[in-house]
């Protein structure tokens, strides 16, 4: 009997994972309807390792990826490697590993779960196998269908590699408090996360230090143990020490100079607050601060993060709050802690930095789901009327359909409105373009493209597959710094302007925007790839892209 209720869970479980992987993967080639220029960073970046062991900057296996000036973390360019390795430089090789990452996330939520109830079982509290198994389920399926988790885990987004690993990290963590040999693999993709995403960079410290504090008891015999203590010391230092020196460098903290509450822009604003109202300087100095400028940004982001499942988030917090255990600490600590990084930045709510609180609040919500059903049993087994083997059945059932309607509407919305409303945010018509370009480039001495939808020079190496080789040594590339970002005017005999660089009469040269050379179009062969109506007078209209809502995106010219 028991060996048929292990094999159900077994089924339930592997369903929910194909599940996971399908909804993931399902024409994840054009939805998102395009790769964005951060996903085309990633992929070429990797395909330039993969081909020359270096970065487009030509750095050797560098442990931070200088790019378009952000400086991106390692870890999802060169899991990337073996995908593109494997089915070459493509849509589908950048976005896969997020599909997987995303799909180990549901395992690991249910693992963790699992283990953390477990815990509770091994200081004989009680806690019957079949809540424990229903927490854990209905934790993972809800990682599997709720927009947040789901929407995460199709583009590339290293947040969702991060988030993986932390996983992986919590639940061998958890699995340590008993077998002590599980705490360097938890230390190893706990160190993962902080060369995945800068969020963990912050919330990986911050939350760890929170699990020393409520398991100090249980950890002394870690802090007794030479072996594995030396161990966690060693590779503690291996992720921390680079990390140190980046911070030191600069580099490591370029990404949140842009993002962080307190930046150029928000000292604008806290300006702009003072000129808006007539107090004295002293009133005002006192009132539109930093401080206070800090602390009403870091709390409106903090309540302004989850909407989902809040009846059952909110009952599972209150089921918690009762229990006075450690689950509910670490459950409730880690939903707080989740909203720090994101709290730290201007941009409010930003569903990517607050990555760091899943899954806990669908943990809790699971917790909520199952504490409601354990009481309607209680309650509906007083009455003698009642039904309890219908009312639960129905409840359930209910819940479900409930939750399938949900995933109905989530998909209809982003497989056809979101892609179509919002093709524009993700860069969409590059792909058409250079493959007009691809055609036509023996014809042109010269494509001349707009910079208006941001990056494009990295849009053709990637589409083109241009060799990184001749991209390194490339004589005719210009680059050049601006803002803290790297800007390219040229590689090849392509040149990239701005849209105002774009002249009106055709006798006017282009400008690049360094200012370290002009096109002067009126004796050679120019291809112009530009914004609607944005073009020099009598060169000829070849073709245009729209983006999906109709809109023009590009339009082709030649003189």
């Amino acid at each position: 009997m028991n060996r048929f209720i292990n094999n159900k869970k077994y089924i339930l479980i592997g369903l929910i994972l194909v599940i996971a992987f399908f909804l993931r993967i399902f024409n994840v080639v054009y939805d998102p309807p395009s790769l964005n220029w951060d996903e085309v960073s990633i992929g070429y970046n990797a395909f330039s390792v993969l081909k020359t062991s270096k970065d487009e900057w030509g750095k050797v296996f560098p442990t931070i990826f200088r790019a378009y000036g952000d400086y991106k973390l390692p870890l999802y360019v060169y899991l990337t490697v073996p995908s593109i390795s494997l089915f070459g430089l493509n849509t589908f090789s950048v976005r896969l590993v997020s599909v997987v990452a995303g799909t180990i996330s549901v395992l690991f939520t249910y693992l963790l779960v699992k283990e953390l109830l477990s815990l509770e079982k091994a200081r004989g509290m009680r806690k019957s196998d079949d809540k424990t198994e229903a927490v854990a389920t209905l934790s993972a399926l809800l990682v599997t269908l709720e927009p947040w988790s789901l929407f995460l885990s199709r583009p590339a987004f290293e947040a969702n590699l991060a988030l993986c690993f932390f996983n992986v990290g919590f639940y061998f963590f958890l699995k340590s408090i008993r077998r002590l040999q599980n705490i360097v693999p938890s230390i190893i993709f706990f160190g993962l996360t902080l060369w995945t995403y800068n969020s963990y960079r912050i919330f990986t410290p911050l939350f760890v230090v929170f699990l020393f504090l409520i398991f100090r008891n249980e950890l002394k015999a870690f802090v007794n143990n030479r072996k594995y203590l030396m161990q966690g010391s060693i590779l503690t230092l291996l992720f921390l020490l680079p990390l140190i020196y980046q911070f030191a460098a600069g580099v490591g903290v370029m990404r949140y100079s842009k993002v962080a509450i307190i930046d150029e822009g928000a000292i604008g604003q806290i300006i702009n607050l003072r000129d808006k109202y007539n107090f004295s300087p002293l009133v005002e100095r006192a009132v539109f601060n930093r401080p206070t400028y800090f602390t009403y940004n870091f709390l409106k982001n903090i309540f302004s993060q989850y909407k989902i499942d809040l009846i059952f988030l909110i009952s599972g917090v209150i089921f918690l709050i009762k229990s006075k255990d450690k689950k509910t600490a670490l459950l409730l600590g880690w939903l707080i802690l989740g909203t720090v990084p994101s709290s730290l930045t201007r941009e409010a709510p930003h569903v990517l930095r607050s990555i760091t609180m899943l899954p806990a609040p669908m943990i809790i919500s699971a917790f909520g789901f199952v504490g409601v059903f354990s009481l309607i049993v209680s309650l509906s087994s007083k009455v003698k009327s009642f039904n309890t083997g219908i009312i639960c059945t129905f409840f359930v059932v209910l819940y479900l359909l409930i939750l399938a309607k949900q995933l109905l509407n989530y998909q209809v919305n982003y497989f056809n409105s979101y892609k179509s409303t919002y093709s524009w945010s993700w860069q969409y018509g590059y792909q058409e373009v250079i493959q007009y370009v691809a055609e036509n480039y023996n014809k042109y001495d010269k494509i001349i493209v707009t910079k208006k939808y941001g990056e494009p020079h990295e849009f053709f190496l990637f589409y083109l597959k241009w060799n990184p080789l001749l991209y390194q040594a490339d004589k005719n590339l210009i680059r050049f710094e601006q803002s803290n970002w790297f800007w390219v005017d040229r590689f090849d005999k392509f040149f990239f302007v701005n849209d105002w660089e774009v002249p009106s009469e055709e006798w006017q040269p282009f400008v690049l925007e360094s200012k370290k050379e002009e096109i002067d179009c009126r004796e050679i062969k120019c291809l112009l790839i530009t914004s609607p109506g944005n073009v020099p007078k009598t060169w000829n209209k070849l073709e245009s892209v729209q983006f999906l809502d109709g809109s023009g995106a590009f339009e082709i010219y030649d003189n």
